[in-house]
C-alpha cells in the first residue's frame, strides 16, 4: 500500500466519524469540549457556523452523527450529540453582537428566495454579510417553513423558531409574508440576479383505495402534513377518539402524538412492514408508545369502510414477510374501527407555479433536474435546495444545500464557474503540554448515556404547546460531555523517529496498531493485530520505517484516541494533534478569489472566513 497522505483533509475528516456523517460537517468534538468548559456562547456560535439553527436542531435533528459515533462501538451507546447541542443553545447568553451583519455598502446584486424555510434562510445567512440584497417570499404569515408547520410545538416551541429565524432576518433580509409565488416567469422578469427555490415538499401523498373518493364520509380522512399545518395555525383543535395513522415515518409520529393531545383515546399507527424497517427515528417511536400509542406491524391498507355516509373503519391485509421484507403473503383480512384516518405515507414536491416553457428541465416525479454539487437547475441562475430539490429529507440536509447554493450563487453573480468550489482546508495543532500531558481530557469515562428529562406523562396533554423534553440538567451535561472520545485529536506519526520498540503496540487498549511488512490492502489487512471489521474506514500506512523497512499500520476504525501510544513512545514518534477542519462557505469563496487575483464584480466587501 502507498503511504497515507495525511496532508489531505479528507483523510482525518473521515476519522472524525460524527463530523463526517453530519451533512453540514459540524465540528462536534470541539463544541462538546467547549460545553465541558462552560463556554456555552462559543459552543453555540461554533454550531451556528455550520448548522445555522442550533436550538432548533438540538430538538429536532435526525442525528445522522450519532449512529456513526465511535462511542457506540465501545459500549453500545453513542454520545448524546443532539442533546448537547441543545444544552449550548439553552445556556448561552446574549450572542447578538457575534452574529453576522450586512455591510453598510451593498454590492448591487439582488437575490430572491422562495419560501422562508431552513434552506432559504441559510442562503440569506451566507449571502447578506457579503453585501447581497436578499428578498424572501413566504406564503405563510411567519418564517420557518415546514419547521413551523409540520413539527408540533410540543417538540419545537414557536419561540425557538422565532428567535433563530429572526436572527437571520434581522441581518437585513427583506421578507414578504403571505406572498406566495404564482409564476416563476414573472419573478424572473423582476430582474433578480439569481433565484433560490426553497419551498419544501409541501404536498402529502394520497392513498388511492376504495372508499377514498366517495362523496360523503371522507371529511374524516386527513393528509398528515396538511393536518399538522392546520394545528399549527389553530384551524383545528379536536379529533375523534379512534384514530388510525397510516405510515411510520417521523411525520406519522408527530400526527399520532398530536392526535393524543386533541382528544384521541384509541390511537393506532399502522405499518406495512416489521419494526426494523420503519423510517421513524427510534426515539420518536419510544416517545409515541410512552404516550399510549399502539403500533401495529404487517398491516397493509385495503379499503376505507364508509357506512351511511360516515367513515367507520379501515380494512387491512395482515401480511407475512420474508427476512428482507421484500416479498409478502396475505394471512388474513381485518377491519379496524375508527373515527378518523390520518395519511402520513410521504411527501411530494409541488411546482404548479413553474411554467413548463421556461427551459427548466423536469425529471421523474415532476421534480426539476438539479445538479447535486452546485444546486443549479437547467435554467441558469435558478437554484434549488432542501426538500424542493431532493424530496423529503431533514433540516440539516436543507441547511447544507443552502450553504452550497450560496457558494454557487456567489460564483454566478461574479461570472465564475459554479464548479469552482473553495477547497476544504485543515489545521493540525499539537496537544502536547509537557512530556506526558495533553491539553485535552483523555481518560476514558465509563458513564452510560444520559436520558432526557421529560414532563410528567399526566401533564403533557394539558396544553397542546407544552414542550415535552426539558433538556439535560447540569449533572447530566457533565457526565455526557465526558463520554466523548475526542475523535478530532489525531494520532500523528513520524516514521523517521520510530525505533520499532513495539511500546505503542503493547500499550494500545484496542490493538489498533501493527508493525509489519507492506503488501496489498487485502493481504495486509489479514495480518493486522486485530481483525479488520470495517473496510470502509481507511487504514493508516506509514512510510517504510528506518530500521527494518516495515510499515506502521493503524486501523482507524477501532482507535479510541486515548493518546497512550504517544505517552509511551520513547522518541515522540507519536503525537496527538487536534484537527481543525476548515469548511468553505460563500465567504471562503470570496477570500479564495481575492487570493487568486480574481476581480470581483460585486463591490469591495470581501467578508470574513475561519480559514481557506
Amino acid at each position: 500500500m502507498e503511504p497515507t497522505d495525511v496532508g489531505d483533509p479528507t483523510y482525518y475528516h473521515r476519522v472524525v466519524d460524527c463530523q463526517w456523517a453530519c451533512p453540514a460537517h459540524t465540528n462536534v468534538p470541539e463544541y462538546i469540549r467547549m460545553i465541558a468548559q462552560g463556554r456555552y456562547d462559543d459552543a453555540y456560535m461554533l454550531n451556528r457556523e455550520s448548522n445555522v439553527f442550533p436550538a432548533i436542531l438540538g430538538r429536532t435533528c435526525d442525528r445522522p452523527c450519532e449512529p456513526a459515533c465511535r462511542r457506540e462501538r465501545v459500549d453500545g451507546e453513542p454520545v448524546a450529540i443532539c442533546r448537547l447541542k441543545r444544552v449550548a443553545a439553552d445556556l448561552r447568553g446574549d450572542i447578538t453582537d457575534r452574529l453576522p451583519q450586512a455591510p453598510e455598502s451593498k454590492n448591487g446584486m439582488r437575490i430572491a428566495c422562495i419560501g422562508a424555510g431552513p434552506a432559504s434562510l441559510t442562503v440569506a445567512n451566507d449571502l447578506v454579510p457579503l453585501g447581497y440584497s436578499v428578498t424572501i417570499f413566504e406564503k405563510n404569515s411567519s418564517a420557518g417553513g415546514l419547521m413551523r408547520t409540520n413539527i408540533p410545538a410540543f417538540r419545537l416551541p414557536a419561540s425557538v423558531i422565532d428567535e433563530e429565524t429572526q436572527a437571520i432576518i434581522d441581518m437585513g433580509v427583506e421578507i414578504h409574508y403571505e406572498s406566495p409565488i404564482t409564476g416563476l416567469r414573472a419573478l424572473r422578469e423582476e430582474g433578480y440576479d439569481a433565484i433560490f427555490v426553497g419551498s419544501g415538499a409541501p404536498r402529502g401523498k394520497e392513498l388511492d383505495l376504495p372508499g377514498r373518493w366517495e362523496e360523503t364520509g371522507t371529511s374524516r380522512i386527513h393528509i398528515g402534513i396538511d393536518w399538522l399545518e392546520s394545528i399549527a395555525f389553530e384551524h383545528i383543535d379536536a379529533i375523534g377518539e379512534q384514530v388510525l395513522i397510516i405510515g411510520v415515518g417521523n411525520t406519522a409520529m408527530d400526527c399520532c402524538r398530536s392526535a393524543r393531545r386533541l382528544g384521541g383515546k384509541d390511537i393506532k399507527v399502522m405499518a406495512r412492514r416489521p419494526r426494523e424497517f420503519f423510517k421513524a427515528s427510534p426515539w420518536e417511536l419510544d416517545d409515541a408508545e410512552e404516550e399510549g400509542v399502539e403500533i401495529l406491524i404487517n398491516h397493509s391498507p385495503r379499503r376505507f369502510v364508509i357506512e351511511d355516509g360516515q367513515l367507520v373503519g379501515m380494512e387491512f391485509d395482515i401480511l407475512e414477510w420474508d427476512d428482507r421484507a421484500t416479498k409478502s403473503r396475505v394471512l388474513e383480512t381485518v377491519v379496524l374501527p375508527c373515527s378518523d384516518v390520518i395519511l402520513a405515507i410521504g411527501q411530494e414536491n409541488a411546482f404548479p407555479w413553474i411554467e413548463r416553457d421556461l427551459g427548466l428541465e423536469v425529471g421523474e416525479w415532476d421534480v426539476p433536474v438539479v445538479d447535486a454539487t452546485t444546486m443549479e437547475s437547467t435554467l441558469p441562475g435558478v437554484f434549488f435546495g432542501g426538500d424542493s430539490a431532493w424530496g423529503p429529507k431533514n433540516i440539516i440536509w436543507a441547511v447544507e444545500h443552502g450553504h452550497q447554493a450560496a457558494i454557487s450563487i456567489h460564483n454566478h453573480c461574479r461570472g465564475l464557474a459554479l464548479t469552482d468550489r473553495p477547497p476544504i482546508g485543515m489545521n493540525l495543532i499539537s496537544q502536547k503540554m509537557g512530556l506526558n500531558e495533553w491539553s485535552y481530557h483523555n481518560d476514558f469515562n465509563p458513564s452510560s448515556r444520559q436520558h432526557m428529562n421529560h414532563v410528567d406523562l399526566a401533564e403533557r396533554f394539558e396544553r397542546l404547546n407544552l414542550e415535552v423534553e426539558l433538556g439535560f440538567s447540569v449533572e447530566q451535561t457533565v457526565r455526557e460531555v465526558q463520554r466523548c472520545l475526542n475523535c478530532d485529536i489525531e494520532t500523528a506519526f513520524s516514521g523517521p523517529l520510530c525505533i520499532e520498540c513495539d511500546a505503542c503496540i503493547d500499550v494500545c487498549p484496542v490493538d489498533c496498531l501493527t508493525i509489519t511488512r507492506n503488501g496489498d490492502e487485502d493481504e495486509l489487512s489479514a495480518r493486522l493485530t486485530t481483525k479488520r471489521i470495517n473496510p470502509a474506514q481507511p487504514l493508516y500506512v506509514s512510510e517504510p520505517l528506518p530500521q527494518t523497512h516495515r510499515v506502521m499500520v493503524k486501523d482507524e476504525n477501532i482507535c479510541v484516541h486515548c493518546g497512550l501510544c504517544a505517552e509511551r513512545c520513547p522518541t515522540s514518534a507519536w503525537n496527538m494533534e487536534r484537527l481543525d477542519l476548515l469548511i468553505p462557505y460563500a465567504a471562503s469563496s470570496v477570500m479564495a478569489g481575492s487570493a487568486a487575483g480574481i476581480s470581483s464584480t460585486t463591490g469591495d466587501y470581501w467578508g470574513t472566513s475561519r480559514g481557506t
